[in-house]
C-alpha cells in the first residue's frame, strides 16, 4: 500500500476517535457542569468570610465608607447559602442545591455563619487603639527629635576638652546613636510592626539612661546595671562650662523615658479590641473547617454518582491507546526505511560511495531507495575517474617538473663558469647579463623544486629519512646559509635553543625553516628587523618558534595561508615574489614528521611561525 494511502487512512482513524472522544466528554462535562459550578461557588464563600473580617476590622479603625460594603458583603453571602439550599443563581449562574445526604453539613455552615456575623458586628464597634499607648507614641515621637539635636550639642561641648575627657566622648556619641534607633523604633511600632521591637526600644532606653547617668555623675540602679551586664566606670566630672546641653537633656529624656517605657509594656492595640479579633478569627476557623466538611462531603457523594461515568472514561481511553500503539506501529514500520536512508547519505557526506540499501518493497520509498542507488554507484564511479585523472595529472606535472628541472641545473652551472672568467675575460655589461640569467635560472629551479615537492607531498612520494638528532645543529645549519641576507639586510637573527635530540630529517627540517626564515626576511625592515629562533622542550614534542618583528599578516588572510599557491598579495604589482607553495611544502613535511604547523600574527607587530616535532624517543644532552 502506498504510503499517502496509509497516511489518510491513518488521519481519518484520528479524526473518527477524536469525533468519538469530543462527543462523550461534551455530555460528561454538560451533565457535570452545574453541579461542579455549585461546589465552586461553595467553596467561594470561604474567601467572602475572609473579605467580611477585613471590612470588620477596616470599620473599627474608622473606614465608614466599608460600612456599606461589609453590609453587600453580608447579603451576597446569605444569598449564596439560600440558593445553595433551596436553589436559585449565583453571579448570573444557575445553581444546583446540595444533595439531602449532606443537610447536616449545610446546617453546621449556616449556624456557624450566624456566629460569625455577630462576632463581627462587636468588631466593628470596638475601640481599635490603646489611648494611652497612642498618647506616648505621639510624644515620643515628637519631642525625641529634641533629644538627638540636644546629644549632638553634648557631643559638640564635648570635644572642645581634652584627652581624659575621651571616654565622655564615647558616651556622648552612644547617647545619640541610642536616642535614633529609639525614634526608629517607635516609628515601626507607630506603623503596626511589635514583634521583638519592644524588646530593642526597652535595651535602647536604658542603655541611654546607663551613658546619660554617667555623664552627669548619678547613681545607676542596680537592676539596670544588671540587666545591661554593665561594669561601673569612674569618670571626671565634666567642666560646667561645657554640661550646658547636657543640663538641658536630663530633663528632657526624664519626661521621654516615661513614654518609652509605656511603649515597651503596652501593645498599640486596645485589649477590647484584641479580644474581640481572636474571637472573630477563631470563629472564622470553624466556619472554614465547616465550609471544608460541607465541600468534602459534596465532593464525596458527586464521586460516587460519577462512577459509571468514570467507567465509560476508562473504557474509551483503552480503546484510544490501542488505537494509537497501533497507528504509531503503522507509522514507525512506514518510515523505518528513512533510517536506512539517513545512514546512507550520512555514508556519502563521509566520502563512502557505492553501499547501496536494501529495501524491495514498491512504494515511495522504494523509489527513493532505488534513486539513491543510482546516485551512489554513479557517484563513486565519477570519484574513482576523478581520482584516476587527478593522479596521472600528478604524475605528469611530476614527470614534467622533473625534465624542466633537468636543463636548468647545466644553464645556472655554465653560467657560474663563465662568470668566473675562467673561459675568458667578461664585459661588465656581459656580466649583468650572465647574473640576470643565472638569477633567473636560480627562481626557476627554486619553483620547479617546490612544484616537485608539492606533487610528490600529494603522491605521498616525498622520502624522509629520519635520524636522532641535535636540533640545535639543524638550526645553525639553516642560520649559517643566511648570513649574507642577514648581513645585506642589516637584521638579527637569534638562535635560542638547546641541545635536544629528536628523530628528524634534518635537511628537510632546514627546508622547513628556510622557508620560514626567508618569509621573515621579507616581512621585516632593514636595521630594525630581529629574528628569534626558538626551541620549546615539551615531555611529548619539541616545538620550533620563529617570531619576527614584521609587519605582520591580516587575520583574514591567516587561514588559508598553508594552502598551494596562495599569496597574501595577488596582485600582478606585489612587492614580493614566490611561488605560495613554500608554507604548504612546510606543512606537508612538518606532518609527514608527525607534527603541526601553526601561525600567531598581529599587524604592525609581528608574526610568530610554529612547528612541532614529536619526541618518542627523544633525549637531551647536556
Amino acid at each position: 500500500m502506498k504510503i499517502t494511502v496509509k497516511t489518510y487512512l491513518l488521519i481519518g482513524i484520528v479524526m473518527a476517535t477524536a469525533t468519538v472522544n469530543l462527543f462523550l466528554v461534551y455530555e460528561i462535562q454538560q451533565a457535570g457542569t452545574a453541579e461542579s459550578l455549585s461546589i465552586i461557588r461553595a467553596g467561594d464563600l470561604k474567601a467572602s468570610a475572609e473579605t467580611v473580617a477585613g471590612l470588620a476590622s477596616s470599620i473599627a479603625i474608622g473606614n465608614e465608607g466599608d460600612r456599606e460594603i461589609l453590609k453587600n458583603e453580608i447579603q451576597d453571602f446569605e444569598n449564596a447559602l439560600d440558593a445553595l439550599k433551596n436553589g436559585g443563581t449565583i453571579r448570573g449562574q444557575a445553581i444546583v442545591t446540595i444533595p439531602s445526604s449532606i443537610s447536616n453539613e449545610y446546617d453546621q455552615v449556616a449556624s456557624s455563619w450566624t456566629s460569625y456575623k455577630n462576632s463581627a458586628t462587636t468588631v466593628q464597634v470596638t475601640s481599635v487603639f490603646d489611648q494611652n499607648v497612642i498618647e506616648a507614641l505621639n510624644y515620643v515621637l515628637e519631642r525625641n527629635g529634641e533629644v538627638i539635636i540636644l546629644t549632638d550639642g553634648v557631643i559638640q561641648e564635648i570635644s572642645g576638652l581634652d584627652r581624659t575627657f575621651k571616654r565622655h566622648q564615647e558616651l556622648s556619641e552612644e547617647l545619640q546613636e541610642h536616642a535614633k534607633a529609639i525614634s526608629r523604633q517607635t516609628l515601626l511600632l507607630s506603623i503596626g510592626e511589635e514583634e521583638g521591637v519592644q524588646k530593642i526600644l526597652r535595651t535602647h532606653r536604658l542603655g541611654f539612661e546607663v551613658d546619660l547617668r554617667k555623664l552627669v555623675d548619678a547613681h545607676i540602679d542596680a537592676a539596670i546595671v544588671e540587666d545591661l551586664f554593665h561594669t561601673p566606670e569612674e569618670l571626671q566630672e565634666i567642666p560646667r562650662e561645657n554640661s550646658n546641653t547636657l543640663r538641658q537633656l536630663e530633663p528632657l529624656w526624664e519626661a521621654v523615658q516615661l513614654r518609652v517605657k509605656t511603649l515597651e509594656e503596652n501593645s498599640l492595640l486596645s485589649p477590647e479590641f484584641q479580644t474581640a479579633r481572636q474571637d472573630l478569627d477563631l470563629k472564622k476557623t470553624t466556619l472554614s473547617s465547616n465550609i471544608d466538611d460541607l465541600l468534602d462531603s459534596w465532593n464525596n457523594a458527586l464521586n460516587e454518582s460519577k462512577g459509571q461515568e468514570q467507567s465509560i472514561i476508562q473504557l474509551v481511553s483503552g480503546i484510544d491507546i490501542a488505537i494509537f500503539v497501533v497507528i504509531i506501529l503503522v507509522i514507525r514500520k512506514s518510515l523505518s526505511p528513512l533510517g536506512l536512508i539517513t545512514h546512507g547519505l550520512s555514508r556519502v557526506k563521509e566520502g563512502v560511495y557505492g553501499e547501496k540499501i536494501n529495501y524491495s518493497a514498491k512504494d515511495e520509498v522504494g523509489e527513493i531507495v532505488e534513486s539513491f542507488n543510482i546516485m551512489s554507484d554513479t557517484i563513486r564511479q565519477k570519484e574513482e575517474e576523478a581520482r584516476k585523472t587527478d593522479i596521472a595529472k600528478d604524475e605528469f606535472l611530476a614527470m614534467i617538473t622533473h625534465e624542466l628541472k633537468t636543463p636548468l641545473v647545466p644553464i645556472q652551472g655554465y653560467a657560474d663558469i663563465l662568470l668566473s672568467e675562467h673561459l675568458g675575460k667578461l664585459t661588465p655589461k656581459q656580466k649583468e647579463r650572465l647574473s640576470i640569467i643565472k638569477s633567473s635560472a636560480t627562481s626557476l629551479l627554486d619553483l620547479i623544486s617546490d612544484l616537485l615537492d608539492a606533487q610528490k607531498l600529494e603522491l605521498g612520494q616525498l622520502r624522509m629519512n629520519k635520524s636522532d638528532n641535535a636540533i640545535k645543529d639543524t638550526i645553525e645549519k639553516t642560520i649559517e646559509s643566511f648570513k649574507p641576507q642577514v648581513a645585506e639586510k642589516k637584521v638579527k637573527i637569534i638562535s635560542k635553543s638547546s641541545n635536544v635530540i629528536v628523530s628528524h630529517d634534518s635537511e628537510r627540517i632546514i627546508q622547513v625553516l628556510t622557508n620560514l626564515i626567508k618569509n621573515s626576511l621579507t616581512a621585516v625592515k632593514s636595521k630594525t628587523g630581529i629574528i628569534t629562533i626558538e626551541v620549546q622542550d615539551l615531555p611529548s614534542e619539541v616545538i620550533i618558534n620563529v617570531k619576527d618583528n614584521g609587519t605582520g599578516i591580516p587575520e583574514g588572510k591567516q587561514k588559508d595561508l598553508f594552502k598551494k599557491f596562495y599569496q597574501v598579495d595577488a596582485t600582478l604589482t606585489r612587492e614580493r615574489g614566490g611561488s605560495g607553495l613554500g608554507l604548504a611544502i612546510c606543512k606537508g613535511i612538518v606532518e609527514n614528521h608527525g607534527g603541526k604547523i601553526w601561525l600567531e600574527s598581529t599587524l604592525n607587530v609581528g608574526s610568530t611561525f610554529s612547528f612541532s616535532l614529536p619526541k618518542a624517543s627523544s633525549t637531551t644532552t647536556p
